[in-house]
C-alpha cells in the first residue's frame, strides 16, 4: 500500500498534479496508523506555476473522490499516465463526479474566453499584431471544439500539457530572467545617455563600486554539498557538525514528513548560501537576482540527485548523492554576478526589439493621431455646414416674414 501510494504521488509530480496520494511519514510509527483515516485525508495542492494550475487541481481532486479512479491511479505507473492509459479510466467514474468534471471544464472555458479577449484588447490597444495561434494555445489543455462535457480526451490533453509545459518552465524562467537583466541594463545605459560628462562618471564609479561590494561576500557552498548541508545542520539545526548523519538530516528536512524532498523543500536549504550573497537592505543586491540563485540551485541539486526525473528526491536518491565524489566538491558555487547571461551582441539584440516595438507603438500612436486630426476636421466641416444651414434657414424665415408683412400692407392698400 505505501509503496503503491508513493508511485501515485511521483507520477503526478511529474505532472505537477500535487493532490495525490500521501506517502507513510517516516517519523510516524507504521503500527500506530489509522489506514483507513489516511485514505480518507483531504490531499494536499500547492501552485503549480502554470496558468491553468486552478483548473489543473480542481480536476485531480475530484478524480481522486472516485473510489475506481483513486485504485487505478495507486497502481499505475508514469509511463501509464503520459501516454493516456489512466485517461481512459475517466469512462469508469461515478456519474456525480463527472457532472462536476463538466461544470469545472465549463468555468474554464468561460475563464479563457475573457482572457483571450483581454489580451487581445491589450495587444490592439498597444498597436501590436495580434499572434491568434498563441492566443490559441491558452486553450491546448482542454478540447474547446467540445465546451459542455469533459471527456477522455481533455484528460489526456490535461496531463499530456502539464508534462509539457512543466519541462519548459525552468526554460521560460531563464529566458524572463534574462529579458529582465537585460532590461535593466538597457535602462542603466539610457540613463548614463542623459547625463554630462560629469555626472556619468559619478554614475559609472558608483555602479563600479557597488558591484564590487556585492562580489565581497563569504565563500559559497556548493548546493548539496557536504559542506552546504553541515552549515544548514550547524546553523539552522543548532547540530554538532562532527555528528553530521545524512539520514536524519533528510527526516528533519522533509517538513510534510512524505518521504521525499520537493522543490520548495530543497529551496529552503539554500537560505543560508543566499544569506551570504544577498541582503535586502543593501542597495547593491537585488532581490529579483536572489529567487534566480535559490532556482538555480535547486536546478542543479535536482540535477545531479533526482536519478528518476519525476521533480523529488526519495530518501534512497538523497543517501546515494551522499555516497558520490561530487558530495565532497570543495569549490565555490559561481553566483549570477560570475556568469554572463548574454552577450553585448544579444543585448544589442534585444535593444533593436525594444526599438522596433517602440517604433511600432509610436506608427500606431501616429496613425491614430492622424485619425484624430482627420475626425476633428471633418468634425468642423459638419459643424461650419450646420451653421451656413442654420443661417441658411433663419435668411428663409426672415424673407418669409418681411414677404408675409408685404402681402399684409398690399391687400390693406387695396381695401
Amino acid at each position: 500500500m505505501v509503496r503503491g501510494k508513493a508511485v501515485a504521488r511521483v507520477a503526478l509530480v511529474v505532472l505537477s498534479l500535487w493532490l495525490c496520494v500521501q506517502s507513510v511519514p517516516i517519523s510516524v510509527d507504521k503500527t500506530k496508523e489509522k489506514p483507513q483515516q489516511q485514505e480518507l485525508d483531504p490531499p494536499q495542492s500547492a501552485e503549480t506555476g502554470l496558468h491553468y494550475d486552478r483548473y489543473l487541481r480542481e480536476v485531480i481532486e475530484y478524480l481522486e473522490k472516485d473510489p475506481h479512479f483513486r485504485e487505478k491511479l495507486k497502481n499505475a505507473n508514469m509511463d501509464d499516465i503520459k501516454h493516456g492509459k489512466l485517461s481512459k479510466e475517466l469512462d469508469f467514474v461515478h456519474h456525480n463526479f463527472r457532472t462536476k468534471l463538466d461544470e469545472l471544464k465549463r468555468e474554464e472555458m468561460n475563464r479563457l474566453r475573457m482572457l483571450i479577449k483581454a489580451k487581445h484588447d491589450i495587444q490592439e490597444g498597444n498597436g501590436r499584431t495580434v499572434d491568434h495561434q498563441a492566443l490559441l494555445k491558452q486553450f491546448e489543455h482542454l478540447n474547446h471544439l467540445n465546451p459542455d462535457t469533459f471527456e477522455v480526451e481533455d484528460l489526456d490533453r490535461l496531463i499530456k500539457s502539464a508534462t509539457k509545459d512543466l519541462e519548459n518552465f525552468d526554460k521560460e524562467r531563464h529566458d524572463e530572467f534574462k529579458r529582465y537583466e537585460m532590461m535593466k541594463e538597457h535602462e542603466r545605459r539610457e540613463r548614463l545617455k542623459a547625463m554630462n560628462e560629469e555626472d556619468r562618471k559619478k554614475e559609472e564609479h558608483h555602479y563600479d563600486e557597488m558591484k564590487k561590494k556585492h562580489a565581497d561576500h563569504p565563500k559559497v557552498n556548493h548546493p548539496g554539498s557536504e559542506d552546504q548541508l553541515k552549515e544548514v545542520w550547524h546553523e539552522s539545526d543548532g547540530m554538532d557538525p562532527d555528528d553530521f548523519d545524512p539520514k536524519t538530516f533528510f527526516n528533519m528536512h522533509d517538513s510534510n514528513g512524505d518521504g521525499f524532498f520537493d522543490e520548495s523543500e530543497l529551496e529552503a536549504l539554500f537560505t543560508k548560501e543566499l544569506e551570504k550573497v544577498y541582503n535586502p537592505e543593501n542597495e547593491e543586491d537585488d532581490m529579483v537576482e536572489m529567487e534566480e540563485e535559490r532556482l538555480r540551485m535547486r536546478e542543479h541539486v535536482m540535477n545531479e540527485v533526482d536519478t528518476n526525473k519525476d521533480r523529488l528526491v526519495s530518501l534512497s536518491e538523497f543517501m546515494a548523492a551522499t555516497k558520490k565524489e561530487e558530495f565532497l566538491e570543495k569549490d565555490e558555487w559561481e553566483t549570477l554576478d560570475q556568469n554572463p547571461l548574454y552577450t553585448e551582441e544579444e543585448l544589442r539584440e534585444y535593444e533593436q526589439q525594444l526599438a522596433n516595438e517602440e517604433n511600432d507603438i509610436n506608427k500606431k500612436s501616429a496613425e491614430l493621431q492622424k485619425q484624430r486630426e482627420e475626425l476633428k476636421r471633418k468634425e468642423e466641416e459638419l459643424h461650419a455646414q450646420r451653421l451656413g444651414l442654420q443661417q441658411a434657414v433663419e435668411e428663409m424665415e426672415k424673407l418669409k416674414a418681411q414677404n408675409s408683412k408685404a402681402e399684409v400692407k398690399r391687400k390693406y392698400t387695396l381695401q
